[in-house]
């Protein structure tokens, strides 16, 4: 079995100071005060050092890697253990060449295919069993 991370991000790479500073704000209020919500980029990791996620780009996939907690478009918060997956380095490694295939950086959508959504799509081909705390 092999635990199943996933990085949280907050965002502020908007380009505007004053939106990513409504960002940090909204998720002071929501996440931090009353624990509900947020705006958030998310990261998983399953193998190795590298986390994977989505996001927008004209060609190609929209599926990247970067270092374990070093996305460098977003603020690092924290990680959460989602749980456990009992499939082998190949069979995840498989997943992630079809979540390449499937998920062009084009198809990206704020609300409707985010990297959210992506992350979802992973754990739920992953098989994740969530493990009681």
């Amino acid at each position: 079995m092999r635990d199943v991370i996933l990085h949280v991000y907050d965002v502020r790479n908007s380009g505007y100071d004053k939106t990513n500073n409504t960002i940090l704000q909204i998720n002071k209020i929501f996440k931090d005060g009353i624990g509900l919500g947020g705006i958030f980029h998310t990261d998983v990791q399953v193998y190795g050092d590298e986390e994977w996620s989505f996001g927008f780009c004209e060609q190609g996939s929209g599926v990247f890697s970067c270092p374990s907690t070093q996305n460098p478009m977003y603020k690092y918060r924290e990680s959460i253990n989602l749980g456990k997956t009992s499939f082998s380095i190949f069979k995840v490694n498989q997943i992630l060449r079809e979540l390449s295939r499937e998920w062009p950086g084009h198809s990206y959508d704020l609300l409707a295919k985010n990297c959210n959504t992506a992350e979802d799509w992973a754990c739920k081909s992953f098989q994740v069993i969530a493990v009681p705390l």
